[in-house]
């Protein structure tokens, strides 16, 4: 179980940013609207011990926050409310809001978002701030997990730090081609079609497997690599984006 204490931080203006995730609890320890530091930890682990009094931004999209002592006034949990974003449906994640929020404050607008988490999600919103709209699909590990628990004989797999060969001569490199060639596919079709409306649009990946999957996606597709960046950070820029804007 972790601890946090105010003694080992040593930059002005320190808070703690939570993201309640499907499936982990995402962390980052945070100065102003810089990034200190970020970690995971599983939903099943017991919630940290806090034995400081600084400010903890939090948002979740599986459960109210309540565990992480919501009703304290160094404590906020977010909402869509929240989130200066344009045409917002009700049923939108709190996380893909803030991570667009984040990469449109950071990189600019339009700004199209790919999280790359348990789902896999693309959000999109234009110029003017607004949500244009997004898909969402299982991610790689989901998808390799789905096949090995649904079918009776196919292995679970690990996936290769390289793109492996499309046209594979045993089961799990099978699984591998399968899974990674459609979805890099899927991604590039997106982004494509999104550049064509969105000339000037930054292309961000985040979440748990954005590196495996830039890796993946710019072997595939050398010549858009110049339009896919990679920041792991974007959900808790946008915490810092409303935290600097409402002065919390």
């Amino acid at each position: 179980m972790r601890q946090f204490s105010s003694s080992s931080i040593v930059s002005e203006q320190p808070w703690f940013g939570l993201m309640l995730g499907n499936s982990r609890r995402h962390w980052a320890k945070l100065a102003g609207t810089t990034v200190l530091e970020a970690w995971n930890e599983e939903n099943t682990d017991q919630p940290p011990t806090f034995t400081d009094n600084l400010p903890l931004l939090v948002a979740s999209v599986v459960s109210e926050p309540t565990q992480y002592g919501a009703t304290s006034p160094l404590v906020r949990a977010l909402t869509l409310a929240d989130v200066p974003l344009n045409g917002m449906y009700s049923t939108l994640g709190i996380d893909r809001a803030l991570a667009v929020f984040g990469g449109g404050t950071c990189y600019g607008w339009p700004i199209l978002v790919i999280d790359a988490g348990t789902a896999l999600t693309l959000t999109g919103a234009d110029a003017h701030q607004r949500l244009v709209g997004g898909a969402i699909l299982p991610g790689l590990g989901l998808q390799q997990s789905s096949l090995a628990q649904r079918t009776a004989t196919l292995p679970t797999i690990e996936f290769s730090q390289n793109l492996p060969q499309r046209w594979a001569t045993d089961t799990p490199e099978a699984i591998q081609s399968g899974i990674i060639y459609t979805l890099l596919a899927g991604m590039h079709d997106f982004i494509k079609a999104w550049q064509t409306e969105h000339p000037n649009s930054a292309v961000i990946l985040t979440g748990g497997d954005r590196t495996l999957l830039h890796r993946y996606f710019t072997k595939q597709f050398p010549d858009t690599k110049t339009h896919l960046l990679v920041d792991p950070h974007l959900i808790f820029r946008g915490m810092a984006a409303l935290k600097t804007e409402h002065g919390w």
